[in-house]
């Protein structure tokens, strides 16, 4: 794994560019658009002085431990952390990620705190013609508290919403692995090892 630490970047300007190339690809077919990545993190971190960002490349045991941990291989052989700061004190991080819908991609953040435990999820590109109440703050909120002990799974721990299985269920999965990135590739005390930059 190498990972890559981003500047002191001030406000959101490095983070807006890291992404600027993931918004800007986005379908223009877009059915309903919430936030840009700028806008997501101002709303998660209205206080911190700083946004910054690590890149996370997935070598061989990271890939490993992952698949081990999801179930699953991820779609991804990178990630991008945001990290938000104030003086020293990290205040948080953020994951921009997208999970497949019935037939479209769903992108979607999650704040996390510095010890790894959700405390927002947003939808920001719904793209599917039906189940856009997966952006209601009612399902939003059973997000809030999860940490990586949690199943985060649709039907356990996670309601499902009336005429939205589909999606309710995708979003589960997108935060479920959302912790364990976050919990493998920066929180484990050997993460920072690999890092880079």
């Amino acid at each position: 794994m190498s990972m890559l630490r981003g500047g002191a970047v001030k406000h959101f300007v490095l983070a807006w560019m890291v992404l600027l190339g993931g918004v800007a690809a986005l379908p223009a077919r877009a059915a309903a658009t919430y936030f840009t990545t700028p806008q997501v993190l101002k709303e998660f971190f209205p206080q911190s002085q700083r946004v910054t960002y690590r890149k996370v490349k997935l070598g061989p045991a990271e890939q490993a431990a992952l698949q081990g941990r999801l179930g699953y291989k991820p779609a991804k052989a990178e990630y991008v952390f945001f990290v938000a700061t104030t003086g020293e004190h990290v205040d948080g991080y953020a994951l921009i990620d997208e999970e497949l819908g019935q037939h479209e991609q769903i992108t979607f953040a999650v704040k996390l705190s510095p010890t790894g435990t959700v405390e927002r999820h947003e939808v920001m590109v719904y793209r599917e013609a039906y189940g856009q109440e997966i952006s209601d703050a009612r399902f939003r909120r059973q997000f809030q508290g999860k940490t990586v002990k949690d199943p985060v799974r649709a039907g356990t721990d996670i309601d499902v919403v009336t005429g939205a299985t589909i999606s309710s269920r995708s979003m589960a999965v997108g935060v479920r692995r959302s912790l364990i990135l976050l919990d493998e590739l920066v929180l484990k005390p050997n993460a920072s090892q690999n890092t880079k930059g």
